[in-house]
């Protein structure tokens, strides 16, 4: 049967979502049964090119029955048990694949956090205990200094109104920094420090924002999560004081130091990563092998997943924002649908890296996509119709410690090699 295939040809119909001048032909055309992706990209460019010579050559992919094709084209018809004798209908979208690595932003020490969720600046936070804003790849605007020890978590608070930092670190401190709204897009804002956050009891691994940008919460290796108040006036429960901090030209600042609204207890093991999607849900995730969902206005432990192994990293996204992804001391990310209930079995494995998964982030406007970061040196992009990554960068010499998404179409990351790799044109949309 495998060498019948090989000699077939198989009528196909290419079609897409996309705009001109994306468009090819829809009449039906012969390709060969043994084509893979690689050639119908080929075929799809000669296509197009033959109607508009000023076409430039892009890279595809193909989607049948609403699954890509990560093999020839035979092998995946017979795996899928689809029919070659009609007409096949054949999906082509744009490649999810970098189109330049941008130079690297270099830091003192080890790069342990990225923000990129406001498209005017990226967030880092580095071991050498300062916070960075960047520009872009290489221009750094600002430096957040403050913390006493490796800033091991960052949050952007906010990012589409008025726009305020977090930082935690091993200090066992939060840190939250006003940016002034004025001259943010042609010069640099100013950037003041004004509020330190202090409760817990041992290194603070994690800190994510609700998005109102009212609170916040952190997680520790005192296996606590805590909540806290943003603002700058005194809240119920949020202890309040005004220490004077010195600047260095001599002058002194007032800052408020805040303490937690409300503490969330079950874990019992460091609390690795957290997120904050609705108004009154919380999730945690932890190195006891536990992702809790808290009940934020209650402070109860609504629901679980257990997993064998210790957790790193947590995201929340997906299909209707509900898809919970997340990574820790195993190569395999790990996907499940908390709308079905009765079963801690995750919907979708990914299983390409080779060492622990450091970070994991769906992509804000897709459903289908998400990165991971590894401990590999690698960062892989994946597409939830096939179990492939749709793109590896490893633009790194060492171990990823942190990944996100910035613009929409970039792929931030962080690591080892004390840098800020920017990996851009990468067309999810």
């Amino acid at each position: 049967m495998d060498v019948d295939m090989e000699e077939r040809q198989i009528q196909a119909r290419f079609v897409t979502k996309l705009n001109p001048p994306f468009k090819a032909p829809p009449s039906a055309i012969t390709i060969p049964a043994t084509v893979t992706r690689l050639g119908l990209s080929t075929i799809v460019n000669s296509l197009i090119k033959a109607g508009d010579p000023e076409w430039e050559t892009q890279p595809f992919d193909f989607l049948i029955d609403g699954e890509l094709v990560r093999m020839s084209l035979d092998r995946f018809l017979l795996a899928k048990g689809i029919s070659a004798e009609k007409t096949l209908e054949i999906e082509y979208i744009k490649a999810v694949v970098p189109r330049k690595e941008e130079e690297p932003s270099l830091h003192d020490d080890w790069v342990s956090a990225v923000d990129g969720s406001c498209s005017r600046f990226i967030l880092t936070g580095c071991y050498d205990g300062f916070g960075r804003v960047w520009k872009g790849a290489g221009v750094c605007t600002h430096i957040l200094e403050g913390h006493t020890d490796a800033i091991t978590s960052v949050s952007v608070i906010n990012p589409l109104g008025d726009v305020t930092l977090a930082t935690a670190s091993k200090d066992r401190t939060l840190r939250l920094w006003k940016m002034d709204s004025e001259g943010v897009e042609d010069s640099p804002a100013k950037i003041r420090p004004f509020k330190i956050l202090r409760g817990h009891n041992a290194s603070v691994g994690s800190v994510a924002a609700q998005g109102s940008g009212s609170m916040i919460c952190s997680g520790s290796w005192d296996c606590r999560v805590n909540l806290w108040q943003t603002d700058e006036s005194s809240a119920e429960g949020d202890s309040v004081s005004v220490k004077k901090r010195k600047t260095k030209n001599g002058t002194e600042e007032p800052q408020l130091e805040g303490a937690p609204v409300s503490t969330l207890v079950g874990h019992t093991q460091q609390v690795s990563s957290l997120v904050w999607p609705e108004r009154d849900t919380i999730y945690s995730a932890s190195w006891d092998h536990t992702i809790r969902r808290w009940d934020a206005e209650t402070g109860k432990d609504v629901s679980s997943i257990i997993c064998g192994r210790p957790f790193n990293c947590l995201s929340v996204g997906g299909e209707g924002s509900t898809l919970v992804a997340a990574g820790g001391s195993t190569p395999i990310l790990r996907i499940w649908d908390p709308r079905k209930p009765g079963t801690s079995a995750p919907v979708y494995q990914f299983s390409s890296h080779t060492s622990w998964i450091s970070a994991c982030q769906w992509h804000s406007k897709s459903w289908f996509h998400l990165l991971s970061a590894s401990y590999d040196g690698k960062v892989m992009l994946w597409d939830l119709r096939t179990a492939w990554p749709v793109s590896v960068i490893e633009s790194h010499e060492d171990k990823v410690l942190c990944a996100d998404w910035w613009k929409e179409d970039c792929v931030i990351s962080g690591g080892r090699d004390s840098k800020l790799r920017i990996s851009s044109g990468v067309p999810v949309l």
